[in-house]
Order: structure tokens, then sequence, then C-alpha cells
């Protein structure tokens, strides 16, 4: 019994977080809200992505191998900055990677 319930929640811990990613990608593709995007989520898109993130003072750097633009992400209050989610959107559309968020 109890491993069934662990099994469950890990499941169910899983699909929710792929269903956060999923809302967030939307949400990004859309360009609606780009003021409104939290750090922490874009961070986690983007090592789904297959980013490798390097982290230097508050600058989180991202590369990724076949994409030649580098990401350079910094919080603020949370949140990411407006023009930062326009390159990462950018580079989605550009490099077609918005299929990979579900791998």
């Amino acid at each position: 019994m109890l491993a069934s319930c662990r099994s469950l929640a890990l499941r169910f811990g899983i699909q929710s977080a792929m269903a956060r990613v999923n809302k967030l990608l939307d949400q990004i593709l859309r360009g609606g809200a780009d003021a409104n995007i939290p750090f922490p989520g874009m961070l986690q898109l983007l090592k789904r992505f297959g980013f490798q993130e390097r982290i230097k003072g508050s600058h989180h750097i991202f590369s990724r191998d076949g994409v030649a633009e580098i990401l350079n992400l910094q919080p603020h209050s949370g949140k990411c900055k407006p023009y930062q989610v326009k390159q990462v959107r950018n580079v989605i559309i550009n490099y077609r990677l918005a299929g990979e968020a579900d791998a």
C-alpha cells in the first residue's frame, strides 16, 4: 500500500512538473506577459531544452550545442527581465525547440 502511494505521488509530481513547464512554455511563446515569467521556471525550462548552465554572480549563462546564441539571464525580483524573455522566445522559435520540452 505504501509503495503504491509513493508511486502515485511520484507520478503525479512528474506530471505536475511537466504541466508547469508546458504552461510556462505556452506563456513565453504567446508573448503577452514577458514581465511576469518566474525566473526559476525559466531556468528549469532551459535545462529541459538541454542547455548547459554556468553561473557567474547573478548571471545565469546558458549555452547549447547547435545554438549559436548564448543566453545570459539575471533575476529581477524573482522574475525574468522582459527583454531576456524575448531573447529566449526567439531562440525557441528559430531553433524549433518547443517540441523538446516533453522529452
